[in-house]
């Protein structure tokens, strides 16, 4: 079994902005509601081509993938740990989060913290 890097980067660039504005709209809330964005940190290009594509800046992507690498199913948990520890997220801040993998599945969830 192999990994096709090129079809996965394609496939998390177009599919993940989809599942999270799809989410967003039945969170009632716009791109602007959101304090974080919080992704599967497989790539950190994969990160910036989806923040671009919401029209967020990179200031808002919590990423933790320079630490850890890519930890697989954990890196949601793991990045999420990191920045309530560290206090970057607080009580109240909106979180659009989004995983995918594992032939090529995906799916997203937005969060109010606290």
């Amino acid at each position: 079994m192999t990994m096709n890097g090129r079809k996965v980067y394609s496939f998390a660039t177009r599919e993940v902005p989809t599942v999270l504005k799809e989410a967003l709209d039945n969170a009632g809330i716009s791109v602007d509601d959101v304090d974080h964005l919080l992704l599967h940190q497989a790539n950190i290009r994969i990160m910036e081509v989806v923040a671009d594509r919401l029209g967020m800046p990179m200031e808002k992507v919590i990423t933790n993938l320079y630490k850890y690498g890519n930890t697989s199913a954990a890196s949601i948990p793991l990045a999420l740990d990191d920045a309530v520890r560290s206090g970057r997220v607080k009580k109240g801040d909106v979180i659009a989060c989004a995983g995918f993998g594992a032939g090529l599945s995906w799916g997203a969830a937005i969060l109010k913290w606290g």
